[in-house]
């Protein structure tokens, strides 16, 4: 079982360097890529954990993965998806073995692209606020969605179903009481830590414990977990009575690169930079940002932001090879969010988000070349949802391989962040 992590239990930037055999420059540029995790102390110091150190250690000896769509054998589980958009975590969930009864999006462009590549899914367009699940109590294995976080007007009053009425989660949280799954599985940003200052976070997992539910929540990172990308989901976990303990997937000692995921890559449409925009970028390296470029361009380019606080390292940013991709947004071009290619001065292409997304290339996506964008960006990646569907299956006692537990999967007595 895992246990909190303490300040006294971490060590700084210098410490770390020592153990990895690195700079401690170079110990804070990995921190910034997100290819080691640090907490941020009382006085705002880097702290790692050894286990993060021993994790980085494996990961720079073991050798590069090759880009999949991971699969496993079938099951008889059974799943509903709330707020399901382009189907990532249903097509990750599916590839798990678990099949979908029900999909429900409000995004007409999201739900053709289910329709169109999955025909016998029941997938629909509505909202979930005139939805009636009625119908499937005691029938379902796991209900799952993303739903946003909004702020609850009576967070921590304690008035249970009143404290989030109006909101989207508490619409999650009806429909799941009428389900009653055996597990429940809600994403979401890293920031629902935080939000409201923990008050929204604690009122969700209140009330789904007033339902009869044990939760368990954690930060898991896409980039170990078969996904060639930086991208952090807040993961909650909520069972019944009959599982008898949360599993979450463990950290893979390896990472895919954007040049796996890119190889063969097939040509697809996306936007391009004006003539300007493109001049600027070209100066950029391969992995840099703005501070690569000529003070005098910089201060241009950057306009106001140029004298805000913060790394500001979206902005002229340009992917490396040899990494994962930084979090993928829902515009390529965005001025804070660059994802400008490795070595072509141009944004990422509509399939070159998709396969850094996991998807197939036989997955087409419909609507404008924006709504593509925003549908696969809004996506959880497909092989991140295959490993929250193993760990799933694994709770259910229906695993993929016997070698799973424990060494795929770990349970958490309380959430850490590492």
């Amino acid at each position: 079982m895992a246990r909190v992590t303490h300040e006294h239990d971490l060590i700084g930037v210098s410490g770390a360097a020592n153990l990895l055999k690195i700079s401690p420059d170079t110990v804070r540029r990995w921190h910034k890529k997100g290819l080691i995790h640090a907490r941020i102390g009382s006085r705002g110091e880097r702290l790692f954990s050894r286990s993060e150190i021993e994790k980085v250690n494996s990961r720079n000896h073991a050798s590069e993965a090759a880009w999949s769509v991971l699969h496993a054998p079938k099951t008889d589980l059974r799943g509903i998806e709330l707020f399901c958009g382009a189907g990532g975590l249903a097509l990750g969930l599916h590839n798990a073995g678990i099949r979908s009864e029900l999909l429900i999006d409000n995004d007409k462009d999201a739900i053709k692209t289910l329709q169109a590549n999955r025909p016998t899914w029941n997938s629909i367009c509505g909202s979930v606020n005139d939805l009636n699940l009625g119908e499937y109590p005691g029938q379902i294995d796991l209900l799952s969605g993303g739903f946003p976080c909004q702020a609850f007007s009576y967070a921590g009053e304690k008035r249970g179903f009143g404290d989030v009425r109006g909101t989207l989660f508490y619409e999650f949280a009806r429909l799941a009481d009428q389900v009653r799954p055996k597990v429940i599985l809600g994403e979401n940003v890293r920031g629902l830590l935080t939000h409201d200052n923990g008050r929204t976070l604690a009122t969700m997992i209140r009330i789904l414990e007033e339902m009869g539910y044990q939760v368990r929540y954690r930060v898991l990172r896409a980039q170990f977990l078969d996904v060639p990308q930086k991208r952090e989901r807040l993961i909650i976990f909520a069972v019944d009575g009959s599982v008898p303990e949360v599993l979450f997937p463990v950290e893979k000692d390896y990472i895919i690169s954007i040049r796996e995921a890119l190889r063969d890559v097939p040509r697809s449409p996306g936007v391009e930079y004006g003539e300007k925009k493109k001049a600027i970028m070209d100066m950029v390296p391969e992995g840099g940002y703005w501070r690569d470029l000529p003070e005098d361009i910089r201060r241009d380019f950057m306009g106001a932001s140029f004298f805000l606080g913060g790394g500001k390292t979206g902005m002229a940013r340009r992917l490396a090879w040899d990494e994962p991709s930084l979090t993928l947004t829902c515009n390529p071009a965005q001025k804070q969010t660059e994802r400008c290619h490795p070595s072509e001065t141009r944004p990422l292409t509509v399939r070159e988000y998709a396969r850094i997304q996991c998807f197939p290339d036989d997955w087409e996506f419909y609507g404008s070349t924006n709504s593509q964008y925003r549908q696969i960006g809004n996506a959880v990646p497909v092989n991140l949802g295959y490993h929250l569907g193993l760990a799933v299956r694994a709770m259910l006692g229906k695993s993929a391989r016997k070698a799973e537990r424990p060494a795929e999967f770990a349970s958490f007595d309380h959430p850490t962040l590492f």
